[in-house]
């Protein structure tokens, strides 16, 4: 070896290259092609939930004195099946819980808080009902109401099922897609639409109604958004619908 030659120093060895991060969890995690599959499959668990209790009510011969009793529980097993599509996708496709997943969570307001904002926004309604002159004209939820049993029979599965169920089904899981795609004012509103028309029919094909049951939708999906919680949105839903109840039944010298 030459005299005053050093050998070069060995290369030092690569830092170890950091670990990506994951992508962001797209928040909510479903898509609009599972929203296109819950939409196509409504119409099916409709007819499936109305063939169902008819086939129930005919094998153990069933003949209630109201026929409030086979349409409440056909609406009740239309919602189940409604809700066992959400299982259904969450669990296969995602791998997520059901309630969770749409928001049931304890709500930052306070129980009282949420009902005394459902019972402001029902006296909100009738004010405005009377201020747009909303029409009396028969229609098949009046037509139900008039005999005293179906009256209670509606009002109780008014003020608990319904509630529930919808609020899972539109704050819980239409909203939040909306919201992300549209922004919070944008996709309350598009979502508080279909909920009005939801019930179209119900009230007599009156447009009057329908604005009223919209701006109710943009109520519950506004307590859904800033609580965070789809929980709170069925409590003012209950709270809203079991007051109107309490009116009617008052109304009619029921007890209630």
């Amino acid at each position: 070896m030459m005299e005053g030659w050093e050998e070069p120093a060995p290369p030092e060895p690569p830092e170890p290259l950091e670990p990506l991060a994951p992508p962001p969890e797209r928040d909510p995690f479903w898509s609009y092609g599972d929203l296109l599959i819950f939409a196509g499959l409504t119409l099916p668990c409709l007819l499936l939930g109305l063939g169902v209790v008819k086939a129930v009510f005919w094998i153990f011969q069933l003949h209630p004195a109201v026929r409030t009793w086979e349409l409440l529980a056909a609406q009740f097993v239309f919602y189940a099946l409604l809700s066992g599509v959400l299982v259904a996708l969450f669990r296969v496709q995602y791998a997520r819980p059901f309630w969770l997943s749409l928001g049931w969570v304890t709500p930052r307001l306070p129980l009282f808080s949420v009902m005394t904002a459902g019972v402001s926004l029902a006296l909100a309604v009738m004010l405005l009902g009377v201020l747009i002159r909303i029409p009396r004209i028969e229609n098949p939820l009046t037509e139900l109401l008039k005999d005293p049993t179906s009256l209670v029979l509606v009002a109780i599965f008014g003020s608990i099922v319904a509630p529930v169920c919808e609020e899972l089904l539109f704050r819980g899981f239409v909203q939040p897609l909306l919201v992300r795609s549209l922004g919070a004012a944008a996709g309350i509103v598009a979502t508080a639409l279909p909920f009005g028309l939801l019930h179209f029919q119900e009230y007599g094909k009156s447009w009057r109604h329908v604005l009223l049951i919209s701006l109710s939708g943009v109520a519950f999906g506004w307590m859904r958004q800033v609580t965070g919680s789809t929980k709170a949105a069925a409590g003012m839903h209950a709270s809203y619908n079991a007051f109107q109840f309490v009116l009617l039944l008052m109304a009619k010298g029921l007890p209630g």
